[in-house]
């Protein structure tokens, strides 16, 4: 079977600064959010670049010294587990968005934001941004995005496990697998994990 061909979109308008804004990390147990902004050249593309869930980790560590080196200007940005719990993820997950972009070295004319929920911000208000479902998967700037928050993020979860080993989110990256949740009945929480992520194997007594 041939592989499918990927077709990313390179803009929503023609000759705009656009940013494409992604996050990575909303289902996990443990670790912050992270959210990247990132403004592409014109006529960027690359034969890897895909939504980032459906990449491979190399691929994907192929491309981020690739964004980074050759992105108008990117920014990556982490929320806390503390924030997260007291946001809720998805307040959360658009925060870190918002920070990555006034983070960036270049200020962008629009936003593309992956996801149905945005709020407006300095100055980008409702006809200065656009949210796509699956926009990870439609527009390149915003794939970009998401390889850089989820490449971001493992590096800082690998991290995190080496304090943590025990927890083995080297390899879970902190999402509630059988591992991860064992080992948290059998350990309890870190600082590093929310409390308010009820998954239903740990409930009532951890949380």
């Amino acid at each position: 079977m041939m592989p499918r061909e990927i077709h990313l979109l390179p803009y929503l308008e023609a000759g705009r600064l656009e940013a494409g804004c992604d996050e990575a990390g909303r289902g996990p147990l443990a670790g912050p959010v992270f959210a990247a902004a990132v403004i592409l050249p014109e006529g960027f593309s690359h034969p890897l670049l895909n939504d980032s869930k459906k990449m491979s980790e190399k691929d994907r560590e192929i491309l981020r010294p690739v964004i980074e080196k050759e992105a108008l200007a990117w920014a990556v940005e982490a929320v806390s587990p503390e924030e997260i719990d007291s946001l809720n993820i998805l307040w959360a997950s658009v925060t870190g968005m918002q920070r990555a972009v006034r983070k960036l070295s270049v200020k962008p004319d629009f936003l593309l934001i992956d996801g149905n929920k945005f709020r407006p911000f300095d100055g980008y208000s409702f006809n200065r941004y656009r949210t796509v479902v699956h926009g990870d998967a439609t527009y390149t700037s915003i794939a970009a995005a998401s390889v850089l928050a989820k490449t971001w993020r493992d590096e800082h979860m690998r991290a995190l496990a080496r304090e943590y080993p025990q927890y083995g989110w080297e390899h879970n990256m902190g999402y509630p697998t059988k591992e991860h949740i064992e080992a948290i009945r059998k350990y309890g929480l870190t600082p590093h994990h929310r409390r308010s992520f009820h998954p239903k194997e740990l409930e009532p007594t951890l949380f």
